[in-house]
């Protein structure tokens, strides 16, 4: 299993081992699902301070910018502060998807740091809530989401050297960079064995 550790695009690793790419990228999307499976299971309330954040994945596209770009994913993030990172795929920014994850994924009481977005509001009555105000791209003061943009700014990086991630395969990528961030002063495969031990719970077509 050394030989396939995830990280490595199949693109290079073809040339390394005596398999075609088809069935390295075949070998990675098992060990993919492995690692999303084990972090469905293991979600879990956050709390302390956290931070969140939502941003954009994908690479330029013609046409609209920003939010209302095509083929771009969208993904809500909560950070943690000395801890850890959930991430989750949404169809927009909007109170009614990002607020069921708020209210799940977080205990009430907690300190939130987000920036103005609308949908963050009513983390007034849910906690203490400090609203980040931004000149010129940057904090003013001394609050901030530094972290959870650190991870977005880790995440990318990661992804970008796959050259591309099939769209119906983002959601396993987007939980290794989860998985490789929560584990990150850990050796990951003595994890990753542990995974491929457990039944994989497959997503509904």
């Amino acid at each position: 299993m050394e030989y396939f550790c995830l990280g490595v695009p199949a693109y290079r690793l073809r040339f390394q081992v005596p398999l075609n790419q088809k069935t390295i990228e075949r070998w990675f999307r098992i060990l993919r699902e492995a690692v999303y499976d084990q972090q469905i299971q293991q979600l879990s309330e956050l709390s302390g301070e956290i931070e969140m954040d939502e941003t954009m994945f994908g690479g330029y596209r013609p046409g609209k910018r920003g939010w209302a770009a095509s083929g771009k994913h969208i993904v809500f993030g909560i950070y943690q502060r000395n801890g850890k990172v959930l991430t989750f795929p949404i169809s927009n920014r909007g109170i009614q998807q990002i607020g069921p994850l708020m209210t799940t994924y977080t205990k009430p009481g907690s300190l939130y740091y987000t920036d103005d977005w609308h949908a963050y509001t009513f983390l007034d009555i849910r906690g203490n809530h400090v609203v980040i105000s931004k000149d010129k791209g940057r904090p003013k003061g001394r609050d901030h989401i530094n972290s959870i943009e650190g991870f977005w700014s880790y995440a990318k990086h990661w992804l970008y050297h796959y050259r591309g991630v099939p769209k119906q395969y983002f959601h396993l990528s987007l939980k290794e960079t989860e998985w490789r961030f929560n584990h990150r002063n850990e050796n990951l495969i003595p994890i990753l064995r542990k995974y491929l031990q457990q039944p994989v719970i497959k997503e509904p077509n």
